[in-house]
């Protein structure tokens, strides 16, 4: 089943007692286009820190539903590895984060999850009986660059060649496995105002500091 990103933006978020707010962003690799974890916007409760929400945690059905259900506490969540606002996601908050909650690492195996290809487990988190550790440390060269913001990649110019044809507006995911499977883009030039998919393949490369992404297209 293939979704909007865009569409899910602002949906609440449940846990097993309760709601911690709703949906912000999707912070997605770039070298499998696969979403990795959900952000969350939790108001003033864990205000001062970011909420990440791996899909591990979510059922294969939440996100047909008005309020997407995580299998988690809100215990379980305070108490897990912490990251700070406008930091990077670097491999040692991943290492700790899943290594807290006991899932297989999506980054070992030859899988789109590890040994898996789907995020979807048949038994719950068992989180480690620690108190939440904040990861804060010097980011290393370029050790996590594949992770970004979906909204802020949103806006980017699409070049095709030496024209640019358009901007992304959105991404269309396959909730089964959370590979982004399309590019929405409105077009300019010609074509301009036309909405169009782009399959991830046809992207060479991005570039972060120009915000515009180069395909392989005509």
């Amino acid at each position: 089943m293939l979704r909007s990103i865009g569409q899910l933006y602002g949906r609440k978020l449940g846990v097993l007692d309760g709601e911690i707010g709703h949906l912000k962003d999707f912070y997605f690799d770039d070298k499998n286009w696969a979403v990795r974890y959900v952000a969350a916007e939790t108001g003033i409760w864990l205000a001062s820190r970011q909420v990440l929400l791996s899909p591990h945690a979510l059922g294969k059905a939440c996100l047909a539903r008005k309020v997407l259900t995580v299998n988690l506490t809100r215990k379980q969540i305070e108490d897990s590895p912490s990251l700070e606002w406008h930091k990077p996601v670097s491999r040692q908050f991943e290492e700790e984060y899943y290594r807290y909650y006991g899932w297989p690492n999506y980054w070992q195996g030859d899988g789109l999850w590890g040994m898996n290809g789907s995020p979807f487990l048949r038994i719950p988190a068992k989180p480690l009986p620690t108190k939440r550790v904040a990861v804060i440390e010097p980011r290393r060269e370029r050790a996590d660059a594949h992770l970004h913001s979906t909204r802020t990649l949103k806006g980017y110019n699409i070049q095709a060649g030496s024209e640019i044809i358009g901007h992304v507006c959105d991404f269309i995911m396959d909730y089964k496995s959370w590979a982004i499977r399309q590019l929405v883009i409105k077009t300019t030039g010609k074509l301009f105002g036309k909405k169009m998919q782009i399959p991830p393949r046809k992207v060479d490369r991005i570039n972060y500091m120009e915000s515009t992404m180069f395909v392989n297209l005509t």
